[in-house]
């Protein structure tokens, strides 16, 4: 419920636990069964959205451009993207590790399975659920994740499910490793399995105005992106996002 990622916090105050327990509390009261809370159509609502409230504001998206080269200009920082032949101008670059290989560097690899079902993952029928194994009962250095939503989500045909097993590789044989999470799951009508280098930003990441973003690590619940977008957000306006204070249409932010 409180989210912790390894047991540290049993040395710790117990204050910061209470708060998370009551986010965790505040957050089952929002909506329906579950305090997980997932966008209808699934995550690439959010850029769409991003990029709708983009435009009003005189932004552009130009989807399907690859990058060809980023401009630095004399003084060392970034001045624009070279992109088909197109020259942006810009005062920033934001970007995920793929675009910086020489300023990030691995930290692990993340094995992922994708499991189609045909009925939910809790007792109870909870359209959205979150599982966390933790490394201590599994005799693990990691947790490991388990995320599900559904048909109500519009992420999947009518009746299925989709489920999100997640953890830190640790072995030669990763696909093994989430088999204990797997089984949770019961009948599985179907699973693809992927994996991936963890990457990290370096020193240099958030220099000469190019801010380098962090993979995404094995936690289902994006407790950890919401806190590398968060970091990104200070680092290139200097001030902190008060989520405390809706942002209303026509105010500068």
């Amino acid at each position: 419920m409180a989210l912790y990622r390894d047991e540290a916090y049993l040395a710790q105050p117990a204050l910061d636990m209470v708060q998370r327990i009551r986010l965790y509390a505040s957050s089952l009261m929002r909506y329906g069964k579950s305090p997980y809370i997932y966008p209808m159509w699934g995550l690439g609502e959010l850029p769409q959205a991003f990029a709708r409230l983009s435009a009003v504001y005189g932004g552009v998206y130009m989807l399907h451009q690859a990058v060809d080269k980023v401009v630095f200009g004399d003084d060392g920082n970034v001045c624009g993207v070279i992109s088909g032949g197109m020259y942006a101008k810009c005062k920033a670059v934001v970007a995920d590790p793929s675009y910086f290989p020489d300023r990030v560097e691995k930290r692990g690899r993340v094995v992922r399975a994708i499991c189609i079902l045909s009925h939910p993952v809790t007792p109870n029928g909870e359209k959205s659920s979150q599982i966390i194994i933790p490394q201590s009962q599994t005799g693990r250095k990691s947790d490991i994740y388990i995320f599900c939503c559904s048909y109500e989500h519009k992420v999947a045909a009518n009746g299925k499910y989709i489920a999100i097993v997640s953890t830190t590789v640790e072995t030669d044989v990763p696909f093994e490793e989430l088999q204990l999470g797997i089984k949770l799951l019961g009948a599985v009508d179907e699973v693809i399995y992927d994996t991936y280098d963890l990457l990290a930003p370096t020193g240099g990441a958030y220099k000469n105005e190019v801010y380098v973003s962090e993979s995404y690590d094995p936690t289902t619940h994006f407790e950890t992106t919401s806190d590398d977008i968060m970091a990104m957000y200070k680092a290139i306006t200097n001030k902190e996002i008060d989520m405390t204070k809706p942002i209303k249409m026509g105010e500068e932010e």
